[in-house]
């Protein structure tokens, strides 16, 4: 029998597809005494699990010949009308996808060609970075940083450019926590409509504030001001639960019609089952969950904080996160993160390296620390270990 050399079959895409690095890592992290900040999962004590567990028997009772059948690819219409009130849109302009990774792939395939250039931040979400990639796009990037990119860079860059998308997280972004102030967020938008620039922003962290109040996301000020080119997505896997795996994107009808056709080559629908549990879950109480989810995610952060403040060599730059999950780390220049990872695994502590997070490279000395899944008494004793090993690294060199 002839031995298949696999590698002659797959097409060129298949040479572009890598693995996540915070899966690969997470396989690494998830042996018994590591402590790990590296995985940006929400917080399991915040999961609705006996409710779920009641609404989902209620539907199986009462809704089985709708939750059990195949679907409408736009989505169950009861969860694309609640969206729509929610946002202030139309139905029709409401796509629900199997989480916004399917999200970021469906765009990737709406609007990527071989070397299209596509504009993003610096740092930018890992996944995004990885959904785009496999379409062979042209990354740009534009430095980023607490108050969100560089707009001054970023105009710069439109001028010599005209991406298929800029990609952004303005709340609370994954990695860097950075949240934009409402002027940033006016001035990107100017931009946006001089250059009639379509913006792609990711709001997976929209209602995970600090503070007294949401700002307005850039969605919501383009509507207001006519501009029918932001595409938004979000999803209910930080309010609700990931595993459930339901998510949205609002935009423009001609856009959601081109996703809604990419998304029947996928997967046909996303789970009616899970629509439905999403829908029962949302449409009573919501505001007073999201004041709970809040609540906690905010004493995390605090906590991270306290502990940051005491074990950190003065050396050591890091956020201070308004909202979201999320301590972004900088170390002295020299300093690899790579480096002091296998320090920290030694000292049964993880995180993840920023390098990863940077489209174009560079970030060789930054790094991702997640507050969301621990409690105070494993937050104090892992950044303990991470201080030590950071420590440690810093006698080295």
């Amino acid at each position: 029998m002839k031995t298949l050399d696999w590698s002659t079959f797959f097409g060129q895409r298949a040479g572009r597809i890598q693995a996540s690095t915070i899966r690969e890592l997470l396989k690494l992290t998830a042996r018994p005494g590591v402590i790990s900040f590296a995985g940006g999962l929400p917080a399991p004590e915040l999961f609705p699990k006996e409710e779920a567990a009641e609404k989902a028997a209620a539907i199986l009772r009462e809704k089985g010949e709708v939750a059990l059948q195949y679907g409408p690819t736009e989505g169950y219409l009861p969860l694309r009308a609640w969206v729509a009130e929610w946002l202030g849109v139309s139905p029709e302009e409401v796509l629900i996808t199997t989480g916004s990774q399917q999200a970021l792939d469906l765009l990737g395939k709406v609007f990527l060609d071989e070397g299209s250039p596509v504009l993003l931040e610096a740092p930018s979400y890992m996944g995004a970075i990885q959904a785009f990639r496999a379409y062979g796009p042209r990354f740009l990037t534009v430095p980023a940083g607490e108050e969100g990119p560089d707009l001054t860079l970023l105009e710069a860059a439109l001028k010599g450019e005209r991406p298929r998308f800029l990609y952004l997280i303005p709340s609370f972004q994954n990695p860097s926590g950075g949240l934009m102030p409402l002027a940033a967020r006016q001035r990107l938008l100017e931009l946006a409509m001089a250059q009639g620039l379509v913006v792609v922003e990711d709001d997976a962290y929209r209602e995970l504030y600090f503070g007294q109040a949401r700002l307005p996301s850039l969605f919501e000020l383009s509507r207001q001001a006519g501009y029918p080119g932001v595409v938004y997505l979000s999803s209910f896997s930080k309010v609700l639960a990931p595993g459930l795996r339901v998510a949205f994107v609002v935009a423009h009808p001609e856009v959601i019609l081109k996703l809604t056709q990419a998304k029947q080559g996928v997967d046909l629908h996303t789970p009616v089952l899970n629509q439905i549990l999403v829908h029962e879950l949302v449409k009573e109480g919501f505001p007073e969950r999201l004041e709970r989810i809040r609540a906690v995610y905010r004493a995390k952060a605090e906590a991270m904080l306290e502990a940051l403040g005491r074990e950190m060599p003065e050396e050591v730059r890091y956020t201070r996160p308004k909202g979201g999950m999320f301590v972004w780390m900088e170390l002295p220049k020299g300093l690899s993160a790579e480096r002091l990872f296998q320090k920290a695994i030694e000292e049964n502590v993880a995180f993840v390296p920023g390098g990863p997070f940077f489209a174009t490279g560079g970030g060789e000395n930054t790094l991702r620390l997640s507050y969301a899944t621990m409690d105070r008494a494993r937050m104090e004793e892992g950044v303990r270990r991470l201080g030590k090993a950071l420590k440690g690294l810093l006698a080295m060199v």
